[in-house]
């Protein structure tokens, strides 16, 4: 599951047109680039991978419904991708996994498949860094165009440390949930059926309370300053 918490990039961009005589327009381009980051890149990217990791394990399930790409059409969610606009909490459409496909340990083949998808957005938070620390030192950020770049490539490495994170939460249905009864006995998955079906409202409460802000944007933070250097 792709899910990000935090303000929507919508209000944002109608933020951006208020001010438009003072640089808003900047920051909707901004905005407007972080989005499409977003959208057609972290979370294709992040499904993509859980579908490549079961097809590795030995369920093709996905591949044979055409999830094992990159295009975001099959993987965005209409009402995930629009409250994500809105709100700024979203999801993308679940991969399907055949748990009694995948070889090995089903509990634990299931928590690798889970896992390759905050695993992919580390490595692309890494990459877009990396990008941000070659080009924003040329360009300078006393200029629009280093600005919109500099601006653009620091969320999109703050967003996906987020989204990583944000799915490690052992809240099912997010992707933490499965690492978690991987290591449980019998008893903690069934437990864990249990909350899945509650799951989505507890997210949404721990959301609107401010908790889940501080359970994974401060993280983020800290380790974006890390990836961006000084």
């Amino acid at each position: 599951m792709t899910a990000h918490s935090m303000s929507g990039p919508l209000y944002a961009i109608l933020e951006g047109f208020q001010t438009l005589d003072k640089g808003g327009a900047y920051r909707i381009l901004a905005e407007l680039i972080v989005l499409a980051l977003l959208l057609l890149i972290a979370f294709p990217v992040h499904e993509w991978a859980h579908a490549w990791a079961a097809r590795w394990l030995g369920d093709d399930t996905a591949e044979r419904m055409g999830r094992l790409t990159l295009n975001p059409l099959r993987h965005l969610d209409p009402i995930g991708s629009l409250l994500f606009l809105v709100v700024g909490f979203g999801w993308a459409k679940p991969v399907p996994v055949n748990i009694h496909r995948l070889r090995g340990n089903p509990r634990r083949s299931y928590a690798l498949v889970a896992l390759a998808g905050p695993v992919s957005n580390l490595i692309l938070a890494i990459l877009f860094a990396a990008l941000y620390r070659s080009i924003v030192p040329v360009l300078g950020i006393n200029n629009t165009l280093g600005y919109v770049v500099g601006f653009a490539l620091g969320t999109a490495v703050a967003l996906n440390l987020i989204l990583a994170l944000f799915n490690l939460i052992p809240i099912p249905p997010l992707d933490g949930s499965r690492l978690l009864t991987a290591i449980l006995p019998s008893r903690g998955q069934v437990i864990a059926d249990q909350i899945e079906r509650h799951g989505l409202i507890i997210l949404i409460v721990l959301s609107v309370t401010g908790m889940l802000g501080r359970l994974i944007v401060r993280p983020a933070s800290v380790l974006s300053e890390l990836l961006l250097g000084p």
